[in-house]
C-alpha cells in the first residue's frame, strides 16, 4: 500500500499528523472524522530512504534558522513575494530536511494558508515564539520587521549557547582524554603487568588488585563494553526527550556546582528578552508568558512561568507571582520587574535586564576555565597518583625482596 503524510485538526484545535499506509482515502478520511478530526492536507510519499528511517536523528540547527530568517527578511524587503523568496532560499539550504520543510511551507502558502499558520505545522523546527511574532507581523503589515526581530533574538540565543558550549569544551576534552588514556592502560598495559606479578608471586595491595581486576575485565569484555556505551548513549538520547528525563536533567542542571549559575543566568537572559520582544510586538503579557514558557528547556522555569500566567489572569502582578519562586528568580530580577510595572516601561526594563544577564553569562564563561582548571588538575592528579601507586608499590616490594 502507498505511504501518505497527513495533517488533521479537530474543532477544538487539537492537531494530528503522521505517516500511514492508506488503501482507500475516503475510508481514511471517514475514520478521522469518527475520531473528531478533519483532514487538512495529505500527500503521498514516493518512497522511504535511509534519511527517512533515521530522520529522528536529524535536526535543523539554530544557525540554519537564523540564515533562513535573515535571508527571508532581506528578500521580502526587496519586493519578492513570500512564495518566491521561500523557493529561492530552499535552493541555498544544504540541510535536506530543512529544504523539504521550506518547500512544504511554500506549497501550503500557495494553497491559501497564512505564513504563521503554516509554521505551526512544523513545531519541532519553528517555536511558538517564532510563530507568534510572525502572526503579529502579518496582522500589522510589518512582517519584514518581525522577521528581523526574530533573527536578532535567535542570534542572541546562538551567541549565549556558543559561549557556554565553548567554555565547556575544554574540561570535556580533558576528561574524555583522561578516560581514554585510562581505558587504554587498563586494556593493554595492566594485563601484561598482571602476568608478570602473578608469575613472580608478588603480594599485591588492594589498590593493585582493583586495577588488575578492572584491566582483565576490560580486556575480556571490550566489545561488550563498546556496545554497552553505544546503547547507553542512545538510551540517554531517547530518555532525555521524555518528560521524566527532562525533569531529572532540569533538576540536576540547577544544582551542578559552578555551572548552575551559568545555566540560570542564561535562562534569565533568554526568558526576559523573549517576553520583552513579545510585549513590544503587541502580545498580551499572559500570552507572552505562555509562549516564552514553551521556549525554555528547563521544566521548573517552564512550570513557574505557566503558573505566573494563570495568576496574572486573576489580577496579580508578575513581580508578586515571581516572588513565590525564590529558588528560581533572584531578588534583583523580581525588583526590576516591579519597577517596570510601576513605571509602565516593562518592555524596556526587561530588555535592559536581559542585556545585563547576557553580559553576566559572558563574564562567567570567560572565568569558567580558570575556575574549573584547578578542579581538573586535582582530579587528574588523584587518578594518576592512584594508578602510579597501584603499579609502583608491587614493583618496589619485589625489588626489596630481591635485595
Amino acid at each position: 500500500m502507498p505511504l501518505y503524510s497527513f495533517f488533521a485538526k479537530s474543532i477544538d484545535g487539537r492537531e494530528k499528523k503522521g505517516i500511514v499506509e492508506i488503501e482507500d482515502l475516503e475510508e481514511f478520511e471517514e475514520k478521522l472524522k469518527s475520531e473528531g478530526f478533519f483532514l487538512v492536507s495529505i500527500k503521498e510519499k514516493k518512497g522511504r530512504s535511509w534519511r527517512d528511517i533515521f530522520s529522528f536523528f536529524s535536526s535543523v540547527s539554530l544557525k540554519e534558522k537564523i540564515f533562513f530568517t535573515r535571508n527571508l527578511a532581506v528578500m521580502l524587503s526587496a519586493g519578492l513575494s513570500l512564495s518566491r523568496a521561500l523557493n529561492t532560499i530552499s535552493f541555498q539550504t544544504k540541510n535536506k530536511k530543512f529544504k523539504e520543510i521550506i518547500l512544504e511551507i511554500r506549497e501550503e502558502i500557495e494553497r491559501g494558508k497564512s505564513f504563521s499558520e503554516t509554521l505551526g505545522l512544523f513545531k519541532d523546527v519553528f517555536s511558538e515564539f517564532y510563530q507568534s511574532i510572525v502572526m503579529v507581523g502579518e496582522e500589522s503589515g510589518t512582517l519584514v520587521d518581525s522577521l528581523k526581530m526574530i533573527a536578532k533574538q535567535l542570534e542572541r540565543e546562538d551567541e549565549l549557547k556558543s559561549r557556554i558550549t565553548g567554555a565547556l569544551i575544554y574540561p570535556a576534552v580533558i576528561i574524555l582524554a583522561m578516560i581514554g588514556v585510562g581505558i587504554l592502560m587498563l586494556v593493554f598495559v595492566i594485563p601484561k603487568l598482571a602476568e608478570t606479578f602473578f608469575e613472580l608471586g608478588v603480594s599485591l595491595p588492594l589498590s593493585t588488585r582493583i586495577v588488575i581486576s578492572l584491566g582483565l575485565f576490560f580486556q575480556k569484555n571490550i566489545f561488550i563494553l563498546i556496545l554497552f556505551f553505544i546503547f547507553l548513549f542512545l538510551f540517554l538520547r531517547f530518555f532525555l526527550r521524555t518528560k521524566l528525563g527532562r525533569k531529572i536533567f532540569s533538576f540536576l542542571s540547577l544544582r551542578i556546582p559552578i555551572l548552575s549559575n551559568v545555566f540560570k543566568t542564561a535562562i534569565f537572559a533568554s526568558l526576559l528578552r523573549n517576553v520583552s520582544t513579545l510585549i513590544s510586538a503587541g502580545v498580551a503579557l499572559p500570552r507572552a508568558l505562555e509562549i516564552t514558557a514553551q521556549t525554555v528547556g528547563n521544566l521548573y522555569y517552564r512550570e513557574s512561568f505557566l503558573e505566573c500566567k494563570e495568576r496574572i489572569k486573576k489580577g496579580e502582578k508578575l513581580s508578586d507571582a515571581l516572588k513565590d519562586f525564590p529558588h528560581l528568580y533572584p531578588p534583583l530580577l523580581v525588583e526590576m520587574v516591579a519597577v517596570g510595572e510601576e513605571t509602565g516601561e516593562s518592555s524596556s526594563i526587561l530588555l535592559k535586564l536581559a542585556s545585563f544577564y547576557e553580559k553576566e553569562v559572558l563574564r562567567f564563561t570567560k572565568n569558567l576555565t580558570s575556575v574549573i582548571e584547578p578542579v581538573l588538575i586535582l582530579i587528574i592528579g588523584v587518578a594518576i597518583g592512584f594508578f602510579a601507586f597501584s603499579v609502583i608499590q608491587p614493583i618496589y616490594s619485589l625489588v626489596n625482596a630481591i635485595q
